[in-house]
Protein backbone atom coordinates (compact mmCIF):
# COMPACT_ATOMS: atom_id res chain seq x y z
CA UNK A 1 0.00 0.00 0.00
CA UNK A 2 1.02 3.54 -0.50
CA UNK A 3 0.53 5.73 1.86
CA UNK A 4 1.68 9.44 1.77
CA UNK A 5 4.46 10.91 3.16
CA UNK A 6 3.78 12.86 6.51
CA UNK A 7 6.98 14.78 5.94
CA UNK A 8 6.02 19.02 5.36
CA UNK A 9 8.53 21.20 5.19
CA UNK A 10 8.54 25.03 3.41
CA UNK A 11 10.87 24.63 1.20
CA UNK A 12 12.68 26.82 -1.35
CA UNK A 13 9.64 28.89 -0.83
CA UNK A 14 9.56 29.34 2.92
CA UNK A 15 13.57 29.75 3.06
CA UNK A 16 13.00 33.02 0.23
CA UNK A 17 9.49 34.16 2.34
CA UNK A 18 12.38 34.71 5.23
CA UNK A 19 15.10 35.42 3.86
CA UNK A 20 13.58 38.33 2.36
CA UNK A 21 11.88 39.51 5.88
CA UNK A 22 14.91 39.66 7.29
CA UNK A 23 16.73 41.35 4.67
CA UNK A 24 13.79 44.02 4.84
CA UNK A 25 14.02 43.99 8.65
CA UNK A 26 17.96 44.66 7.93
CA UNK A 27 17.95 47.68 6.21
CA UNK A 28 15.14 49.24 8.02
CA UNK A 29 16.99 48.84 11.54
CA UNK A 30 19.88 50.30 9.53
CA UNK A 31 18.31 53.51 8.36
CA UNK A 32 16.38 54.07 11.48
CA UNK A 33 19.78 54.13 12.87
CA UNK A 34 21.35 56.37 10.63
CA UNK A 35 18.04 58.64 11.05
CA UNK A 36 18.44 58.66 14.80
CA UNK A 37 22.44 59.36 14.63
CA UNK A 38 21.52 62.31 12.53
CA UNK A 39 18.72 63.89 14.79
CA UNK A 40 21.07 63.41 17.43
CA UNK A 41 24.22 65.48 15.60
CA UNK A 42 21.62 67.84 14.36
CA UNK A 43 19.82 68.81 17.98
CA UNK A 44 24.10 68.63 19.37
CA UNK A 45 24.39 71.37 16.85
CA UNK A 46 21.57 73.20 17.42
CA UNK A 47 22.90 73.31 21.56
CA UNK A 48 26.22 74.62 20.67
CA UNK A 49 25.13 77.24 18.29
CA UNK A 50 22.86 78.35 21.14
CA UNK A 51 25.05 78.68 23.57
CA UNK A 52 26.94 80.78 21.35
CA UNK A 53 31.15 80.61 20.94
CA UNK A 54 32.77 78.51 23.07
CA UNK A 55 35.67 80.26 25.10
CA UNK A 56 38.99 80.02 24.00
CA UNK A 57 41.03 76.58 24.57
CA UNK A 58 37.15 74.79 24.76
CA UNK A 59 36.89 74.59 20.88
CA UNK A 60 37.63 71.07 20.28
CA UNK A 61 35.71 69.48 23.51
CA UNK A 62 31.82 70.51 22.00
CA UNK A 63 31.37 72.31 24.69
CA UNK A 64 31.56 69.32 27.43
CA UNK A 65 34.00 70.64 29.54
CA UNK A 66 33.37 70.19 33.08
CA UNK A 67 30.13 68.39 32.67
CA UNK A 68 29.60 64.69 32.80
CA UNK A 69 29.27 62.14 29.74
CA UNK A 70 26.08 60.76 30.83
CA UNK A 71 22.50 62.48 30.07
CA UNK A 72 21.78 65.42 31.85
CA UNK A 73 18.16 66.66 32.70
CA UNK A 74 17.59 68.41 29.11
CA UNK A 75 18.47 65.68 27.48
CA UNK A 76 14.72 63.96 27.48
CA UNK A 77 12.97 62.85 23.98
CA UNK A 78 10.98 65.97 24.35
CA UNK A 79 13.13 68.65 25.06
CA UNK A 80 14.04 71.16 22.50
CA UNK A 81 17.35 72.73 21.57
CA UNK A 82 17.60 75.11 24.99
CA UNK A 83 16.55 72.73 27.38
CA UNK A 84 12.55 73.41 26.77
CA UNK A 85 9.63 72.11 25.38
CA UNK A 86 9.83 71.35 21.96
CA UNK A 87 7.38 74.68 20.48
CA UNK A 88 8.49 76.82 22.94
CA UNK A 89 7.21 77.29 26.42
CA UNK A 90 3.18 76.87 27.07
CA UNK A 91 1.20 79.87 27.71
CA UNK A 92 -1.32 79.40 30.06
CA UNK A 93 -4.76 81.25 29.76
CA UNK A 94 -5.47 84.13 32.42
CA UNK A 95 -7.75 83.13 35.24
CA UNK A 96 -11.02 83.66 34.70
CA UNK A 97 -14.07 85.17 36.98
CA UNK A 98 -14.73 81.95 38.75
CA UNK A 99 -11.62 80.84 39.10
Amino acid sequence: MNTPSTDVSPGLGGFLAFFLLALALWLLMRNMNTRLRNLSYREQRERDAAAGPAPEGEAGDGGRAGRSPGPGPSDGPLDGPAGGPVGGPVEQDPPGPGR
